[in-house]
C-alpha cells in the first residue's frame, strides 16, 4: 500500500504552500498496523519546530466519536441506558431526548459554541467564560430532525460523570484509550506532558495560545497524533457488546450521502461503507476515515482553521487507496442552494428572546437587491440576505447582539428565519464569522420571531 501513495511528501507540501496551512500529519492503518505515518511542515512556525508522525493535534469534534465509545461502554456495562431519557431543565412541553437521539444529533438542541481562551490572550472577551445552561434547551420536538448539536453531547458528558461517578476526561482516558493501548490520546482544554504538539494557527497565520476551554468537552476536546487516532477508529468497536457495535453504524439519514450514527458519519448509498468524523474550530482542521471492508483507516490532521489542505490531501488519499471513493461520502452538508427572496411584505417587526429579555428588532426587505436593513438597540446595518429551502430569510449583520454574551466575543448577528402561519420565526444566532480578525469567537443561538407591519 505505501508504494500507492509514493509522490505524497510532494503532494502534501504543495497543498500546504498553496494554502497557507503550517503542517499536516498523515497515518494509514491496515488490518490493525500502521502501515504510514507522516507528517510535513511546522508544528510550530515561530520555533521552526516540524511536525512529525509523533505530534499531537487538537482535534476538535473528533472528539464526538470518543465520548461516544465512551457512552457506550458504560451502556454496556449497565451503568445508562440508550434509549432511556435525558432531562432537559426547561419548560418545552416534549418528551425529553434520549441517549441515542442524542448520539445522533436528534435531541431537538440548537447550534452551539463557546472557547475560552488563555487568560494571556489580550483580545475580545479574554478571561470570560460563557455559562451554556440558558442555551441548552429544545429547539424541536427529539428525533424530527438533525441538527448538530455541542449542546446534546455536553448533556452526555454530564450523563456519564453521574453515572459512572468519574469525570469524563479520566472516564475516557481509563475506559476507551488505555484498553486500546492509545495512551497518546487525550480529552481536555491542553495537551499535557513534554509530548510535542502541534500550535494551533488562525487562517493568516496567527498563533493560539495552548490552552483553550469550553462548556462542551465531550463534543470538542480531543487531542490525537495521527496513526493513534486512526488505531482508535479501527479498534474502538472491540471495546463494545457486538449489538451495541452494530448499533453504533445504524444512522439517521443527514442528505442523501450521509448519515449519522452513534457519534459517527455513515455512507449511503452505492459503494463501500464509509465511516468518518472531521472536526474544525480555531487552529484546527481534522479528520480521520475509516473504511471497514478494507480494514482501512486514513487520518489527516493539520493546525490551521481553513479546512481547504486538509480537504485536498484526505481526497488525494482516499481517491489513492478507496475504490469508487466520493468525497460526499464524508461530507455532513447537505447542499441548500440559495434563493432569491419570496415574502408576501417588506417590513417585519418582532424580537429575540435572549437570557437577559427580550430585544425588539425591525427588518426592512429589499427584495429587487436582495438586502436587508436591520434596527436592533438603536443600530442599523445592511447586509445581503436570502432564501433556501431551508429558510425563508437568512442574512448575516455586522452588529453586536447587547447581552453579557454576546460582547464577549460574537460581534454579529445572524437570522434564519422560517415562514411560518404569516410570521417569520426561527433563530438569531450571534457569532464571529472566521478568525481573520482576532481569534474564533462563539455562537449563541437564540429564538426570534417577526410579524408583518
Amino acid at each position: 500500500m505505501p508504494n500507492a501513495l509514493n509522490g505524497l511528501a510532494e503532494y502534501c507540501t504543495s497543498a500546504l504552500d498553496e494554502h497557507n496551512c503550517p503542517s499536516v500529519s498523515v497515518a494509514v492503518v491496515e488490518h490493525g498496523e500502521v502501515v504510514l505515518a507522516e507528517a510535513y511542515g511546522l508544528a510550530d512556525v515561530t520555533a521552526a519546530r516540524p511536525a512529525t508522525p509523533g505530534t499531537a493535534y487538537a482535534l476538535a469534534s473528533i472528539t464526538k466519536p470518543m465520548t461516544a465509545t465512551a457512552i457506550c461502554v458504560a451502556a454496556d456495562e449497565g451503568l445508562l441506558d440508550l434509549d432511556a431519557p435525558v432531562p432537559v431543565p426547561d419548560d418545552h412541553g416534549w418528551p425529553d431526548p434520549t441517549v441515542r437521539q442524542l448520539l445522533r444529533h436528534r435531541g431537538g438542541f440548537g447550534a452551539h459554541y463557546d472557547f475560552h481562551y488563555d487568560v494571556h490572550y489580550a483580545g475580545p472577551g479574554s478571561g470570560d467564560r460563557i455559562d451554556a445552561t440558558p442555551y441548552a434547551f429544545l429547539h424541536r420536538p427529539p428525533d424530527t430532525a438533525f441538527e448538530y448539536a455541542n449542546l446534546g453531547y455536553r448533556a452526555l458528558g454530564r450523563l456519564l460523570e453521574a453515572a459512572t461517578g468519574r469525570g469524563l476526561a479520566d472516564f475516557v482516558r481509563e475506559r476507551v484509550f488505555e484498553p486500546l493501548g492509545l495512551t497518546a490520546l487525550h480529552l481536555g482544554p491542553a495537551y499535557p506532558g513534554p509530548a510535542p504538539r502541534a500550535t494551533r494557527y488562525t487562517t493568516d497565520g496567527r498563533a493560539y495560545q495552548p490552552y483553550c476551554d469550553t462548556s462542551h468537552p465531550g463534543a470538542t476536546l480531543g487531542w490525537a497524533p495521527a496513526a493513534q487516532l486512526a488505531l482508535f477508529a479501527q479498534s474502538y468497536d472491540r471495546l463494545l457488546k457486538p449489538e451495541t457495535a452494530t448499533a453504533v453504524r445504524e444512522a439517521s439519514p443527514v442528505n442523501p450521502s450521509l448519515g449519522y450514527g452513534l457519534g459517527w458519519c455513515l455512507s449511503r448509498g452505492a459503494g463501500p461503507l464509509v465511516q468518518s468524523h472531521g472536526g474544525g474550530m480555531g487552529g484546527v482542521a481534522a479528520i480521520v476515515v475509516t473504511v471497514p471492508e478494507q480494514h482501512l483507516s486514513v487520518s489527516v490532521l493539520t493546525n490551521s482553521t481553513d479546512k481547504t489542505a486538509r480537504d485536498k490531501v484526505t481526497h488525494h488519499i482516499l481517491d489513492t487507496l478507496v475504490p469508487g471513493f466520493s468525497p460526499e461520502s464524508i461530507n455532513p452538508f447537505a447542499a441548500d442552494p440559495v434563493r432569491p427572496l419570496r415574502l408576501p411584505t417588506p417590513h417585519w417587526q418582532g424580537s429575540i428572546s435572549t437570557p437577559e429579555g427580550d430585544i425588539p428588532l425591525s427588518l426592512t426587505l429589499s427584495p429587487e437587491d436582495d438586502r436587508a436593513h436591520l434596527h436592533l438597540n438603536g443600530e442599523s446595518a445592511k447586509a445581503r440576505a436570502s432564501a433556501s429551502r431551508a429558510w425563508a430569510l437568512q442574512a448575516t449583520f455586522p452588529v453586536q447582539l447587547p447581552t453579557t454574551d454576546a460582547r464577549i466575543n460574537s460581534p454579529a448577528l445572524s437570522l434564519h428565519l422560517r415562514h411560518d402561519n404569516g410570521d417569520l420565526t426561527g433563530v438569531a444566532r450571534a457569532c464571529k464569522p472566521g478568525d481573520t480578525d482576532g481569534l474564533l469567537g462563539n455562537l449563541l443561538t437564540h429564538t426570534c420571531r417577526l410579524q408583518p407591519r
